[in-house]
């Protein structure tokens, strides 16, 4: 077989049988079959040594790149894993963009020498009918489109990299923008005093922009939403297209905050062109659309600014504008500040902090300003929601065709799928969207188009089946109807012919939501008019047609008043006044979604109608049962797929369900796991079998209860916080078993014992509490450390799947022990869970003498106990022990499913003298050589991800 330098003096001898156009043409095709033949490095830029592990990795990652693989990494938290990704990754970019160059080189070389070839020489002998001089000139004509092809995106490229230089190198740039900044500051001013002195129109002309555009949904090909902002708000000259790069995803803003500063630090920084993605939640900077909150309001806000400015720039043709106040349009969205903040976003690594600071600067919106730099950027960087989520992703403008996507944190991929697709609506919900639907509707009937009063009774149909579904009827109180409670599991289908709403077309309704926008209109009237109570109609209600619609009204006033229609998460921590503004909006975007979610494949999911005491509690839910069938797209279209993770394993029912499942070969799925960079000696991974008295460990829902089982827990703590110094992070299986023990050890004197060894905290439920516990954690370590007395340091009770199980570093002194009290297996009783297990039964194979069902139900388990335990070794001087806390971590199946740098090294214990023995035996050996590390590490090792 011949290697590349020996196929290029090949096809340069005269022995070579083709010429031309097929010379060409089987030249190109052959380069990537090389390129393949190829792959390999054995050597990666890395700002320091990389340990062997990191450069295992990173080859590893190179050549599943290359290869095209599905590829599912594993890499200990602490190892360096982000570096890993980082220069891996760009290393193969930087190779496969400098092999494309040289293949286009050579390629236009031997078109440019094809075309320079008389044409007797190209000529050559054929069977058809054609003349010779016809083949020969529609091969010259092929070479010469290929060869204009080619020189055409050789000189595209240099354009780019030209561009990007410049931005790179000319400093006079950013002077130019400041001035242009203070510029644009001024006019906002302007601006802003000239809205305080607008008048105050007719309410007609006011409530142009709430009605509905004509819709026509059976030519799509020439409907054109007037309100679409995707280019249409943009010059031509903004838009550019991709080019080869790398999508990084994560679970949240703050992990892609840190994997940037990561690339900072790398030495791609100065060379690669980075673009961060977010919501206009994160990177909005217009505070009169910022102090709007939820990121409902703000998206609302923010289109309906971009459609007026698309409706002031492309004004109808034959319309008249009708006088009233001018519509508001953002300062901060114009063409060429855009320019200008993309510019300087792909010529300089930023992380959301710094572009939202250089939005401010350059008075121009970071969010639009991000979604152009996304074509011509080398790595984007993005929350995984807005990347395996279709309608998002193709609303932010993401092209995965050709291109590379790492899934980073990706243990929970499959839940996050399910989570994305699924929807939920509640009584309440739904009779609060009937009703705002309906006075929409009354409102506007006579300005409406027939086509959009046909849909929006469709629509009002669908939402009375759905509650007639609940047991309760619409036009009436949700919360005074009583219903029979219960649980019912339906098909989409059966769900469908049930509530009776079979004979409506859910696919013609969704593209309804989609190009009408009628959630979003609805929203803006709910906001004008029933915000504050304000009725409906101000004139004489002496009419029938006035008195129903206000009877409405008062309808939904009462919905607005009661607490429990809506959920609202922020209502204790914003105050009455932010309460009445989340209830003021409407649920109909809930409604959307949910309508959406129906459109699935029967057999791929099931809607949960749960009937509760009233129908404003009582919830229609629709699971998603195949996560593959939305992630199969991904893995379709991209080149390659790597689905990253500290903790991976285990990684069996992963590859069934979501790999298998999308049709992914098991030749195209590469794995690599590696240890960890800390000295085997550092853990000391115990699992106890019984307790100090000799009761045996055994946590089963039917056991766990006892009196006994928890004075045993509480002797065992006692004992770990006598010889363990620092902090002790105790992990129960749920809130619940948590209450329930800690109010156990209350009475028993229990949490008296220990208290004084150790202070005691406990995991908030309050998310926004968890910075602040975590905090004076920090410090009552801290102080213990330098003062000494009585305390040793800290307790933390946490539970498992929590707000402390996951993105918290209990590195050095903050978790010097980890303990697991009992295995946190799922609720087996949870009707979505059954429907879970019986779908993966019926639809996947049986292995190793277990049912996939069962598997699901180990493999949660020991996924919420991999995250748990692995948050104390987070750097290669850490050491920690980790106590598992019940005999049935002892079993083979269950063991086999912890870490290989975990299971390594996990002694198992009958009985727990020898355990604490050697929980004494580290104590003593870290206090010889580790004197100052109580406080010389504790202040700065609390990281909140």
């Amino acid at each position: 077989m011949l290697n590349s330098r020996e196929w290029k003096t090949f096809t340069q001898s005269k022995d070579f049988p083709f010429t031309g156009y097929q010379r060409l043409t089987l030249i190109s095709s052959c380069f990537g079959r090389f390129r393949s033949m190829e792959t390999g490095r054995t050597q990666f830029p890395f700002p320091y040594q990389p340990y062997d592990i990191q450069e295992h990795f990173m080859r590893a990652l190179y050549n599943a790149l290359d290869q095209g693989k599905v590829g599912i990494f594993e890499s200990p938290t602490g190892t360096g894993k982000s570096l890993s990704l980082i220069c891996g990754a760009l290393s193969w970019l930087t190779d496969y963009e400098e092999r494309r160059r040289r293949e286009a080189a050579a390629l236009l070389q031997e078109g440019e020498a094809a075309l320079s070839t008389p044409a007797a020489q190209t000529s050559t002998s054929t069977s058809s009918a054609e003349p010779d001089w016809i083949t020969d000139f529609v091969q010259k004509k092929a070479e010469r489109d290929l060869v204009s092809k080619l020189k055409e995106d050789e000189l595209k490229r240099k354009k780019r990299e030209e561009r990007l230089e410049m931005i790179r190198s000319n400093v006079q740039l950013k002077y130019a923008m400041k001035r242009k900044s203070c510029e644009d500051d001024e006019a906002f001013k302007l601006l802003q005093l000239s809205k305080e002195e607008k008048t105050e129109t007719q309410e007609d002309q006011e409530d142009e922009e709430l009605v509905v555009a004509e819709y026509e949904s059976d030519d799509e090909t020439k409907t054109r939403s007037r309100f679409s902002i995707a280019e249409d708000d943009t010059d031509d000259e903004l838009v550019e297209e991709h080019v080869a790069k790398i999508y990084y995803c994560s679970r949240t803003h703050s992990q892609l905050a840190q994997f940037v500063h990561e690339v900072q630090k790398s030495p791609f920084s100065k060379d690669i062109s980075l673009v961060t993605l977010g919501s206009r939640q994160n990177l909005c900077i217009n505070e009169e659309v910022r102090h709007l909150g939820s990121i409902q309001r703000i998206n609302d806000r923010c289109m309906e600014m971009q459609k007026n400015k698309h409706e002031k720039q492309l004004p109808e043709e034959g319309v008249k504008r009708k006088r009233g106040p001018a519509k508001s349009v953002c300062p901060f969205n114009k063409a060429s500040a855009l320019q200008r903040m993309r510019d300087d976003v792909l010529g300089t690594v930023h992380d959301i902090e710094q572009m939202l600071k250089l939005g401010r600067d350059t008075h121009s919106c970071p969010y639009y300003a991000t979604r152009l730099a996304i074509p011509p950027a080398q790595l984007v960087v993005l929350p995984y929601q807005m990347l395996l989520h279709e309608a998002t992703r193709k609303a932010a403008g993401v092209q995965l065709k050709g291109q590379v996507v790492i899934i980073d944190e990706a243990h929970n991929l499959s839940d996050t799928l399910s989570c994305i697709h699924s929807a939920e609506l509640t009584g309440a919900q739904l009779c609060r969207a009937h009703s705002q639907l309906t006075q929409y509707a009354e409102r506007y009937k006579s300005r409406l188009k027939a086509k959009n009063l046909m849909y929006i009774k469709q629509i009002l149909f669908v939402i009375e089946g759905l509650v007639r579904v609940l047991g309760g009827k619409v036009g009436q109180n949700p919360q005074s109807q009583t219903i029979k409670a219960g649980t019912e599991m339906l098909t989409i289908n059966n769900f469908l012919f049930k509530a009776q709403i079979d004979n409506i077309n859910l696919f013609k309704l969704q593209r309804y939501f989609e190009k009408s926008m009628i959630s979003r209109k609805l929203v803006g009237f709910v906001e004008k008019y029933a915000g504050s109570g304000v009725s409906l109609h101000t004139q004489s209600s002496s009419n029938k047609e006035n008195r129903r619609t206000e009877g409405l009204n008062r309808y939904l006033q009462t919905l607005q008043s009661s607490q429990s229609s809506v959920p609202v998460s922020s209502a204790d921590q914003q105050g009455s006044a932010e309460t009445e503004k989340v209830l003021s909006a409407s649920p109909m975007m809930q409604v959307e979604g949910f309508f959406t979610a129906l459109t699935n494949s029967n057999t791929d999911g099931r809607v949960v109608v749960h009937r509760q005491g009233t129908l404003s509690e009582s919830s229609v839910k629709f699971l998603l049962l195949n996560p593959a069938v939305h992630f199969a797209q991904v893995l379709k279209e991209c080149r390659a797929v790597i689905i990253a993770g500290g903790t991976m394993q285990p990684v069996s029912d992963f590859k069934q369900e979501l790999l298998f499942s999308a049709g992914v070969g098991e030749e195209r799925i590469t794995e690599f796991s590696c240890g960890h960079v800390i000295p085997p000696e550092n853990i000391l991974p115990l699992i106890l079998c019984s307790g100090p008295s000799g009761q045996e460990l055994d946590f089963t829902f039917q056991n766990r209860d006892s009196p006994r089982m928890m004075d045993e827990t509480g002797r065992i703590l006692s004992n770990i916080c006598n010889v363990v110094p620092g902090g002790v992070v105790c992990f129960f299986p749920s809130y619940e078993y948590s209450k329930r023990i800690i109010s156990h050890w209350e009475a028993s004197g229990t949490l008296t014992r220990l208290a004084n060894k150790k202070k005691i905290f406990q995991e908030p439920k309050k998310a926004n509490q968890v910075e602040q516990v975590l905090s004076d954690y920090s410090r009552c370590i801290q102080r213990c450390a330098l003062d000494g007395g009585g305390l040793t340091g800290a307790l933390l009770f946490s539970v498992v799947g929590g707000k402390m199980s996951e993105g918290i570093n209990f590195s050095d002194d903050l978790g010097r022990c980890v303990v697991m009290v009992g295995m946190p297996y799922p609720n087996i009783k949870s009707p979505e869970l059954q429907e879970k297990m019986s779908y993966l039964d019926k639809h996947l194979p049986h292995s190793g003498g277990r049912s996939p069902g069962q598997a699901l139900i180990e493999n949660l388990c020991m996924k919420a106990v991999n995250q748990s335990i692995g948050r104390a070794i987070r750097h290669r001087g850490d050491y920690s022990s980790m106590v598992l806390c019940d005999k049935r971590y002892s079993r083979p199946a269950t063991l086999s499913k912890l870490p290989a740098w975990i299971r390594d090294r996990t002694s198992m214990h009958a009985t727990f003298g020898p355990a604490f023995s050697a929980l004494r035996k580290v104590r003593s050996e870290y206090a010889d050589t580790c004197p100052q590390s109580n406080h010389c590490m504790v202040a700065k090792t609390l990281h909140i991800l």
